[in-house]
């Protein structure tokens, strides 16, 4: 078993670990022997912001990586495995010459593909419009999930790209996405209650990825072309 595992529930290595850095190798082993160019590994900024030492003012950029220690501490091991699995693959990359660059987006919303399966990104915003009654007020930064295709695409277009990219656009507080989605679509059941937690705003740095060529959608069209997926996907009432 390796080390870096070894202590860690069974649960969480099935669940999120294994399949996480497992996975990245085999496709990483994979590209080496058919002489795949480059490889665009899509991470998460959960692999950047998760560190109790960056004072509350820090810009998290792509310099940046979570403790895995203190995701350890904390049982967090969705960001433990994202850590753990973009760094490994950037070894892999240095160890082996395999040219490998990582996308790290932060929550992805907009249109979905017309499919009964919703994934866990989408779940977030499919709770506030179905009615939850209480919801944090905290800080969550969204990107357009077609701005991180366009992301990926660009990553492996441009000769010059190499490394990691932070991808993000909008930081939001809840109750402010609340009334951004109020104010087109009135009728459904938004939470009434907005519970204030002590929340900083984590500061995040897109600038690498825009010196690169790219762009980003405004928050409000993500927030539309979202609903309107959703609603034709058969996942809320039409109101």
């Amino acid at each position: 078993m390796n080390d870096y595992i070894s202590d860690i529930p069974s649960q969480a290595k099935v669940e999120m670990i294994e399949p996480a850095v497992k996975g990245t190798t085999n496709v990483l082993e994979a590209s080496l022997e058919a002489k795949v160019e480059r490889v665009i590994y899509v991470s998460s900024v959960a692999a950047a912001f998760m560190n109790p030492n960056f004072p509350n003012d820090k810009v998290i950029d792509e310099s940046c990586w979570s403790d895995k220690d203190y995701c350890r501490k904390t049982n967090n091991w969705y960001c433990f495995s994202k850590t753990e699995a973009e760094e490994q693959a950037l070894d892999f990359a240095k160890r082996t010459g395999l040219d490998v660059v990582s996308i790290c987006p932060t929550l992805v919303l907009g249109p979905i593909l017309r499919s009964s399966i919703v994934n866990a990104s989408s779940l977030v915003l499919l709770k506030i419009l179905k009615g939850c009654e209480s919801l944090e007020n905290k800080h969550r930064w969204i990107v357009d999930v077609r701005d991180v295709a366009d992301a990926i695409l660009l990553a492996y277009e441009k000769p010059e790209a190499e490394g990691r990219y932070i991808c993000t656009s909008h930081p939001v507080k809840a109750k402010d996405m609340v009334e951004k989605l109020k104010s087109k679509y009135p009728n459904y059941n938004y939470p009434t209650n907005f519970v204030e937690v002590d929340d900083h705003q984590t500061k995040l740095s897109s600038e690498k990825l825009q010196r690169l060529g790219w762009r980003y959608k405004p928050l409000e069209e993500t927030l539309t072309d979202a609903v309107e997926s959703y609603k034709e996907a058969g996942l809320l009432q039409s109101k």
